[in-house]
């Protein structure tokens, strides 16, 4: 399928921060907050945290740490943001956009299960299908998810489009074999603005 064909796309797979759901500022308050615990540069962190697992994150910003400090560490990290849900809402163009989209969709998320409950239901968005860091064996920037999530849909990922606003999670819709859009100025394989555009790119 050329990737701007979206005629033949028969599943959409999105992320959920920053795509489906406006948390960006929840996210970035919990890195700060663990940077000064962990004694790290909070902008160097927040710079390759968005849209990656946060075990992957405590492995490039402290390589220091043992397997057993890393998983305190990423464990610590989703603490801060299970209750920090004050100013998580859905995304703009989120409820318009899936209150009309006809093809099966899920979410594919780096955030564990009990974060990405809290964090849909704050935004009012029921998820038919979830796909969790704790679904697959590897978190983005690996395709484990978007296959996985394609595999619940019955759709084969190629025909399946990836909705996401970070860079890792190109790279893993893209190794997927998935048409990728991304927001944010990305360059993804279809750029788009908003979820509004996207309404309009697939024509609903």
């Amino acid at each position: 399928m050329s990737a701007l064909d979206l005629r033949q796309l028969a599943g959409v797979l999105f992320d959920m921060d920053g795509t489906l759901v406006d948390s960006d500022a929840a996210v970035e308050r919990a890195w700060r907050v663990w940077s000064a615990e962990y004694g790290v540069d909070p902008a160097a962190v927040i710079a390759i945290a968005h849209g990656a697992p946060a075990e992957r994150t405590v492995r490039l910003i402290r390589p220091d740490l043992d397997d057993a400090a890393v998983a305190d560490a990423a464990e610590r990290q989703l603490a801060l943001q299970y209750d920090d849900l004050s100013d998580v809402v859905a995304a703009p163009g989120a409820d318009e956009l899936l209150a009309r989209l006809t093809l099966p969709w899920a979410v594919v998320t780096s955030a564990d299960v009990r974060l990405a409950k809290a964090r849909l239901g704050a935004a009012g968005i029921a998820a038919p299908v979830l796909v969790t860091v704790e679904d697959v064996p590897a978190g983005k920037p690996d395709p484990a998810g978007y296959l996985r999530g394609a595999a619940l849909l019955g759709v084969p990922p190629e025909r399946c489009l990836v909705v996401e606003d970070a860079e890792v999670g190109v790279v893993a819709g893209r190794a997927a074999g998935a048409v990728v859009a991304g927001l944010k100025g990305l360059a993804a394989d279809v750029r788009i603005k908003d979820l509004r555009e996207l309404a309009l790119l697939l024509k609903i």
